[in-house]
């Protein structure tokens, strides 16, 4: 089971010799002593995979008759705390509670929306909607039906939906069909039909896509990115620049997300953990090269001149090392 979910491009692999009950031992001593002994949990939960970090979650709450994301909440502080609690939670129950922390309160935060619907695969997508549900008791697509509108709206309904092909396999034929009905509803028409480009960029494959974006190039002696800019506006817009960003290069995409996170004042934590932890197993060594490649210096040091104490030390082993 875990194998499916462990890219070879991640930074945290499972533990050999693994033992779920003498790590929920270990974690349950490092809490419940004088004082809260995180060195020990720190170096637990970052070198173990999400697997076997639920593993523990299962064995501690058997063992002592708590949960452990809980027993962590009431022990710890900060973002320190955040963090913590993010390793232990199963990966789409996270996505589901952070999708729902972007739409509570006044105002909706559309970039950890557009983040999270455009870089999960169809099958996490499924998983987290039902996640959702189980957690809120109401369906993702009604909540975000509430919080969003026109365009914007359909385009996350679609891409919530989990219907992306996933296929590796591309179709130069339909890449060709696809550039010339996108150029027809935009560049070659009065107005633009923003459903055909919903339709395209949040069904076919980012493989597909890439072809597709050539293709549109070919005709339209112009980058798609340029005729989305032109064409379309607001967080419609934002959301389709995203798609065609994740579907060109998605550790790219999450490598800017990560610098706009860390630098200026005060750092994003938000969308700092949620990156971290949830990219740690699929493509944290890529976003990491991706990062040093844009901005000339590596996220470690991004990392390490911008967060602090246990804080820091966590997110550096999440990070996994210098570049």
């Amino acid at each position: 089971m875990a194998s499916i979910w462990v890219g070879s491009r991640g930074t945290i692999r499972d533990y050999p010799g693994f033992s779920p009950s003498v790590d929920a031992e270990a974690i349950h001593k490092a809490i419940r002593g004088l004082g809260t002994d995180e060195k020990t949990l720190i170096s637990i939960l970052t070198e173990r995979s999400k697997a076997q970090r639920q593993l523990i979650a299962k064995e501690y709450q058997a063992a002592y008759g708590k949960e452990l994301k809980d027993d962590l909440k009431g022990d710890l502080s900060g973002h320190f705390k955040h963090l913590m609690v993010a390793l232990v939670t199963p990966p789409a129950v996270f996505d589901a509670k952070q999708l729902k922390k972007s739409m509570k309160g006044a105002g909706t935060n559309e970039d950890a929306l557009i983040e999270i619907l455009t870089t999960r695969t169809s099958r996490q997508m499924k998983e987290i909607s039902q996640a959702y549900y189980t957690v809120y008791k109401k369906s993702l697509g009604d909540d975000i039906s509430s919080e969003t509108s026109g365009d914007f709206r359909k385009a996350l309904l679609t891409l919530a939906d989990g219907r992306r092909d996933e296929s590796l396999k591309v179709d130069e034929h339909l890449a060709k069909k696809d550039a010339q009905i996108l150029y027809n509803a935009g560049e070659n028409k009065w107005g633009t039909d923003e459903d055909k480009f919903t339709e395209i960029l949040c069904l076919r494959s980012f493989p597909q896509l890439k072809l597709t974006f050539d293709e549109y190039r070919n005709i339209s002696q112009k980058d798609i990115e340029d005729s989305i800019k032109g064409e379309l506006s607001g967080h419609f817009e934002d959301l389709l620049l995203a798609i065609v960003h994740c579907a060109r290069n998605t550790p790219a995409f999450l490598a800017e997300r990560l610098h706009r996170a860390l630098k200026g004042a005060g750092t994003d934590e938000f969308t700092l953990n949620r990156i971290m932890v949830s990219r740690s197993e699929t493509d944290l060594l890529d976003i990491r090269a991706e990062f040093k490649k844009h901005y000339g210096y590596s996220l470690y040091s991004a990392i390490k001149s911008d967060t602090s104490g246990d804080y820091e030390i966590t997110l550096i082993k999440i990070c996994g090392g210098d570049d």
